[in-house]
């Protein structure tokens, strides 16, 4: 009787495959929950407004650091994308949404907060003619009406080659105009299928171009090699960028693109150097890094 016993437990003990101890994530990826008296004081904010963030849209596991300091990402335009980028959180389908009053929304809402730099994006509007332009204008001259101390980065989607919608998105005044590769040419098709890599180098051409500060951001570990990061950092500064960040893609559900890997921190900071030895003003690499952590850093990167 007590070896049968002996063997039941064996049997239901848990047995983790090789395939699940190599998929789990590593130490350097665990943060801290969101916790603290600001937080909730943004949280409450971004509901009584009514407010999209990319924070919570986009799974960012800095939500917790950038709450808990007073700081958030806002995204306009609602929070339906009319993409379906294999990496994104954010649901994809028709949106319905599309408010004139969400410009004074935001504006509001960042006056409230005391934001010293404050950073907006959007989902992709397709449908739309002008791409969301003038909602995205309004929102960045209201702010600057409101809070004409608080500096701004825009971190605007692709206009599939409507340069008219480009220059209204970017003449209100912001700081600093971002627009995120997310990844290496190669894999365009993958992660960013109704995307064009060279389309997106045009448009931040062309933003450099209207004299902007000029940022984008690449996800790492999906399965892009080292040297097709470098040619990406080689076409980047050949048009016009000035400021990169470099971040571990983290799968937000099954449904999502896979991790290939989980790049080590030193890998990270060996792409930092190498960023700026070929041309880059300025690097932020880390596993942990998202288009907007320390963002507030970018503005001072001379013009």
């Amino acid at each position: 009787m007590p070896i049968v016993n002996c063997l039941l437990l064996m049997i239901e003990l848990p047995v983790i495959s090789k395939e699940e101890t190599q998929r789990r994530k590593p130490d350097w990826l665990r943060v801290k929950l969101p916790i603290g008296p600001e937080y909730a004081k943004v949280r409450r904010l971004v509901d009584d407004h009514k407010l999209h963030t990319i924070c919570e849209s986009g799974n960012c596991p800095n939500m917790g650091e950038c709450w808990g300091a007073g700081t958030a990402t806002f995204m306009i335009l609602g929070n339906i994308c009319t993409r379906s980028c294999t990496f994104c959180a954010v649901a994809t389908g028709r949106p319905t949404e599309y408010d004139l009053e969400e410009p004074m929304r935001v504006a509001q809402a960042i006056k409230l907060m005391g934001v010293k730099h404050a950073v907006i994006t959007s989902v992709n509007r397709d449908e739309l003619k002008d791409r969301g332009a003038e909602v995205w204008y309004q929102t960045v001259a209201q702010t600057k009406c409101l809070s004409p101390g608080t500096t701004i980065e825009t971190l605007i989607p692709d206009t599939k080659g409507n340069w008219d919608a480009l220059y209204r998105m970017i003449e209100a005044g912001q700081e600093v105009v971002s627009h995120n590769m997310e990844t290496v040419g190669r894999l365009y098709r993958i992660v960013r299928p109704q995307a064009k890599y060279e389309r997106s180098l045009e448009q931040i051409k062309r933003i450099r171009e209207a004299g902007k500060r000029t940022k984008s951001g690449i996800m790492l570990g999906v399965g892009e090699t080292k040297e097709e990061v470098f040619k990406a950092m080689d076409d980047l500064t050949e048009n016009g960028l000035m400021i990169l960040t470099l971040g571990q893609y983290l799968q937000p559900t099954k449904m999502h693109l896979e991790v290939a890997e989980f790049v080590h921190p030193d890998t990270f900071a060996m792409y930092k150097e190498e960023g700026l030895k070929r041309g880059l003003k300025y690097v932020e690499s880390g596993p942990l890094v998202r288009s907007s952590y320390h963002a507030e850093r970018h503005v001072n990167v001379p013009l």
